[in-house]
């Protein structure tokens, strides 16, 4: 797997909105066809820029929620954050039709190669480049290579329909809980995590500093090494 970015993916490019949808609440994937499309590995990133029309800019990064399925577009899933000036654009703004300014895809340290064993556990909005992962498995027909944890408040936090409420992807929430869930409500904790662990499997570990940070601890914790867990971390600047 590459850890180098080719320098035309570092071109900015227009991207045209093709479909919004809800996927949670304050939570929209936007779909975007590319002028210069290029095949992404499961993890990566693109920026966007917004221009205003007396030049100021602003641009965030955010991961690609579909897997490289070899389609000239890419699907970016955005969190509405208050005061988040590119968000709240992307929200109350973007509509279909809409073009938009692109570069990547960027990154391959937290990318999967679709190759190797991976445990997944996300929070939040970091569910979003692990659903790419989970979905490529699905495409190639290795879902055996995935393990997923997903953490979020309530069941109305879990991103994408149907496709993460299955008997694969393990369910853990903090604040409220399905009936008849035999898990109570409550923040990650080994006994949810070390089942997942197989060994030899590459974590990667994606959502806010505090949850990546405890997520990487009951990994260790696990028994999966340092060298073998891969962070990333979202915090305002994705706002």
């Amino acid at each position: 797997m590459t850890t180098t970015t080719p320098r035309r993916t570092l071109r900015w490019q227009a991207a045209t909105v093709t479909e919004i949808r809800d996927e949670a609440p304050k939570v929209k994937t936007i779909r975007l066809g590319l002028e210069e499309p290029a095949r992404h590995l499961p993890g990566q990133y693109y920026v966007l820029r917004l221009t205003a029309e007396d030049g100021y800019t602003a641009q965030r990064s955010y991961s690609v929620a579909s897997a490289p399925d070899g389609r000239p577009e890419i699907e970016l899933t955005v969190e509405r954050l208050d005061d988040g000036e590119v968000s709240e654009f992307l929200h109350d703004v973007v509509i279909p039709g809409d073009v938009l300014e692109v570069r990547g895809p960027v990154g391959g340290w937290f990318a999967w190669d679709g190759e190797s064993p991976a445990l997944l556990i996300g929070g939040g909005s970091g569910q979003v480049p692990l659903a790419a992962m989970l979905r490529h498995a699905r495409a190639i027909g290795r879902p055996d290579l995935i393990r997923m944890l997903v953490s979020a408040r309530t069941p109305r936090g879990i991103y994408y329909g149907d496709e993460l409420r299955t008997p694969d992807v393990t369910h853990v929430f903090t604040k409220v809980v399905p009936e008849g869930s035999a898990r109570p409500a409550g923040r990650l904790t080994l006994d949810d995590v070390a089942p997942l662990v197989r060994g030899g499997e590459t974590a990667f570990v994606c959502g806010s500093p505090a949850f990546a940070d405890a997520a990487a601890g009951l990994l260790a914790e696990a028994g999966v090494p340092d060298h073998a867990i891969r962070i990333e971390q979202f915090g305002p600047t994705g706002a």
